[in-house]
């Protein structure tokens, strides 16, 4: 059972139909390249752990939202991140330990977003604790995917194509936030 909720949550995160998870996590590296492959790690690792913990409660039905306001505030939280990165640049370390607080309360929103899908495929009868765990990894493991394909791009444009890193940043994040407006005023409650 482990293999099958581990499957469908890398599936989910892969989903196109689900790209604002996708384009949240390209505007989460962005500002990085492999050398900080690190930061990078723990940046996404928080986000998985907010999204971890209100995955479980809210499928568990021990916290309830409006799936309204969630959808809304998904592109919020990829205009926010997009915006940060045009106005900083780079990767910043002495911005990093912020960037890991935001990637855990941006988590927790985007957590609640996939909670209806997730408790549609759990059977109210059995134990949700494999299937939880199973789907919690497949996220983490479809979003170290997500990274590693921005990480590679960043690298052919910067190392190989001799683009400047900052103007990358600012087109990748500047699509980004062109994408998040659309999906905020389409989404709006």
């Amino acid at each position: 059972m482990f293999q099958l909720y581990l499957r469908l949550g890398m599936e989910h995160i892969a989903d196109l139909q689900g790209y604002d998870h996708i384009l949240f996590i390209a505007m989460l590296c962005a500002v990085y390249t492999f050398a900080h492959w690190k930061k990078v790690l723990i940046l996404v690792t928080a986000f998985t752990v907010g999204h971890s913990v209100t995955l479980v409660l809210a499928t568990l039905n021990i916290v309830r939202v409006s799936t309204a306001w969630v959808e809304f505030l998904i592109p919020v939280t990829i205009f926010f991140t997009a915006l940060v990165n045009m106005l900083s640049g780079v990767a910043n370390p002495a911005s990093g330990r912020i960037k890991y607080v935001f990637a855990l309360f941006f988590g927790l929103i985007h957590g609640l977003g996939f909670s209806t899908y997730l408790r549609s495929l759990l059977d109210a009868r059995r134990s949700v604790a494999v299937p939880l765990l199973g789907f919690n990894v497949g996220v983490e493991v479809g979003q170290l995917v997500i990274v590693l394909c921005v990480l590679t791009l960043t690298a052919l444009l910067v190392h190989l194509f001799r683009v400047k890193h900052r103007e990358w940043i600012l087109v990748l994040s500047g699509a980004g936030a062109g994408i998040s407006l659309i999906l905020l005023l389409e989404r709006m409650p």
